[in-house]
């Protein structure tokens, strides 16, 4: 490959970054509070927007900015901090730019993303990057965030709530996170996760977790024992509380949960999912006790958190 075939690549590449920003940039918005600042998304075209728990929470009033400069009052329509997710809602007279949520697990570590936000209240910067990893756990003031995407996409205090999007212009993630003493640590919640717990919040203004009594976390499973290639992921319950409904079907501490209704578990939150979204019945569990694959069915209790 010659240097002129590598500036056309080059100039094409840039030409198409351009584009993608400016399609997604007037849906990112700054959210804005006496307590502090951060960024949100709009999911929604008539005013639901998409930010961080951390970033509204107690907040009684927030102003919400655009890219064109019109400012409206928004109003949190419900929390959940344990995935650090929050939904904000503005009455915006006219239909609002929003971006798509994708409800799928399709996010490939070495995809280039775009990270959009007000970092520092630069507004609407834009850092590029990859997705470094994905399924990363870190730990916060309601436990552990779970089933994370990593990107060395630059993510400064201020970008929290931005999205995290693909090449087509869709949100794969909602940044949330970084190393503070690091470099090219930056996380983020999958869409997959995000989209569930938007409804919920937009529903009901809180996810109601039916209680399982475990104490478990996301875990990678050898190959060998993966029932499918590419399902190479489980929930790995450390410890079943005494009478709990874990106890009472059956569960044990060690057992590695790997479906649950027929849904894939990769971490703790597909399983949160399950118990939040699924109706007042048993739910079938498929387990991995050492090299044996085991079915229960265990009825959760309203409501505690797993």
């Amino acid at each position: 490959m010659d240097m002129g075939d590598s500036a056309d690549i080059l100039h094409a590449l840039s030409d198409q970054l351009v584009q993608l920003v400016e399609t997604v940039s007037p849906a990112v918005v700054g959210i804005a509070h006496p307590k502090g600042a951060g960024s949100g998304v709009v999911i929604a075209p008539d005013g639901y927007i998409l930010t961080n728990s951390h970033v509204v929470q107690g907040a009684n009033k927030l102003e919400v900015s655009f890219r064109s400069g019109e400012e409206l009052d928004g109003e949190v329509m419900g929390r959940d901090p344990k995935t650090d997710l929050a939904v904000v809602r503005v009455n915006a007279p006219h239909g609002l730019g929003y971006l798509k949520l994708i409800d799928k697990r399709n996010v490939k570590v070495g995809q280039i993303v775009l990270a959009i936000g007000n970092p520092l209240r630069f507004e609407r910067s834009v850092t590029w990057g990859l997705v470094s990893a994905i399924d990363r756990t870190l730990p916060s003031h309601a436990g552990a965030l779970e089933g994370l995407i990593q990107t060395d996409a630059a993510i400064n205090p201020g970008n929290s709530g931005g999205p995290l999007v693909s090449a087509s212009g869709d949100i794969v993630g909602i940044n949330t996170a970084i190393v503070p003493y690091a470099q090219g640590l930056g996380f983020a919640v999958p869409a997959y996760t995000a989209s569930w717990v938007a409804g919920e919040l937009i529903l009901k203004g809180r996810v109601n977790r039916r209680y399982l009594g475990v104490a478990a976390s996301g875990i990678d499973i050898p190959l060998r024992l993966a029932k499918e290639p590419h399902h190479g992921r489980g929930v790995y319950i450390h410890r079943v509380e005494s009478g709990s409904p874990a106890h009472h079907g059956g569960l044990r501490d060690g057992d590695i949960l790997t479906r649950a209704e027929a849904n894939e578990l990769w971490n703790l939150d597909d399983l949160q999912r399950v118990l939040s979204l699924g109706s007042a019945r048993a739910i079938e569990v498929e387990i991995l006790r050492k090299e044996e694959r085991i079915v229960k069915s265990v009825l959760p209790t309203e409501t505690r958190a797993v």
